[in-house]
């Protein structure tokens, strides 16, 4: 059979544009294409090939990255797939069809513009989430992950890819040189990706925090969080044309004990900004962590009004976050007279 002759009434040609050259079998079926034909396409020489079991690439040559993340997703969503968006949104999960697949890991992250990870190309693994009851075997360049936390995914080039938080969790989990997962938690704060606290959490969800070698990149993380988060703060108050604070002191009672350190403290006005780069919630549990607790109650004891904010709410909500300053400051006068502490650098 010439390679050039056409397997079915319907030219090859009208399916390669079917996504981006990559299609399943069942597809092909569907479009009169049988097992055998597409069987004899993809022969040593012939004019497409088989990447995956059940996936075929409409080409002859190697497949680009792209293709190969559609590859991976065709492949792991399975044959019984019901045929629906690669990302499904509220109106399509309301309707049943729920993703069966996503991309995630270091190929996720690239996908979203780290530049901390490999670039797609250079990946000899795609990890890709399925449901934990799947039995589905990896096979290629598909790793298959199988999950009972299976999320909801972000649409990217029309593919289903997991959020920044859930993809570095999962890096993390099959990296084992401190420097690179280090580096990735910092570039998704740096770069805007995500917060520090959906990243936390994300590690916790997989009980990665105990593990030696991410101890010190949770540190770096958070670190990143709050130089982010301050300079968010220095912007705020220039912009609104706020009263010029105190910045990073540390609160003590004179000849007393320590109050606290605060990022911001107006002392004519008592009333000090705090920012809480885990948004207020620990590691672990739900509640904020005890430190966080104990400082606030010393303050406000002590007649010193804390108004606490988070890089989320800085970058989202800048100007609310500033009315609730002013607010503080001018209501200063009708919450009595002002506490005399000493204000240290720190």
């Amino acid at each position: 059979m010439s390679h050039e002759t056409p397997v079915s009434p319907r030219p090859a040609r009208r399916l390669s544009h079917v996504r981006r050259r990559v299609v399943t079998a069942r597809t092909l079926r569907e479009r009169g294409v049988s097992a055998a034909a597409a069987g004899e396409r993809c022969r040593p020489g012939g004019p497409w090939r088989m990447p995956l079991p059940g996936v075929y690439l409409l080409h002859p040559g190697p497949p680009t990255g792209e293709e190969r993340l559609h590859a991976v997703l065709l492949y792991a969503a399975g044959p019984e797939r019901v045929p629906g968006p690669a990302c499904p949104g509220p109106a399509d999960r309301a309707a049943g069809r729920e993703a069966r697949a996503v991309i995630t890991g270091p190929a996720a992250l690239a996908l979203h513009g780290f530049s901390s990870t490999p670039p797609l190309s250079a990946l000899e693994h795609i990890d890709v989430l399925v449901p934990h009851t799947r039995r589905l075997r990896p096979a290629g360049c598909a790793r298959v992950v199988r999950t009972r936390r299976l999320p909801v995914p972000e649409e990217i080039t029309g593919l289903s890819v997991a959020p920044v938080p859930r993809a570095l969790a999962d890096t993390a989990a099959r990296t084992v040189e401190a420097a690179a997962v280090r580096r990735m938690l910092t570039e998704a704060v740096r770069g805007g990706h995500c917060e520090a606290r959906a990243v936390l959490r994300e590690l916790a969800r997989a009980r990665l925090l105990g593990r030696p070698h991410l101890a010190d990149a949770v540190d770096a993380l958070l670190a990143e969080s709050r130089s982010v988060a301050e300079s968010l703060l220095y912007g705020l108050v220039r912009a609104h044309s706020l009263p010029e604070p105190c910045w990073n002191v540390d609160l003590r009672l004179p000849g007393g004990p320590h109050l606290g350190g605060v990022d911001a403290y107006w002392p004519e006005q008592a009333v000090a900004v705090e920012i809480d780069v885990r948004d207020g919630t620990g590691v672990e549990g739900g509640t904020r962590p005890p430190a966080y607790a104990r400082k606030r109650e010393r303050l406000r004891g002590r007649g010193v009004t804390v108004v606490h904010v988070t890089a989320a709410a800085l970058r989202d909500r800048p100007a609310q976050q500033a009315a609730v300053v002013r607010t503080a400051l001018v209501t200063a006068p009708e919450r009595g007279p002002v506490p005399h502490v000493e204000v240290l650098p720190r």
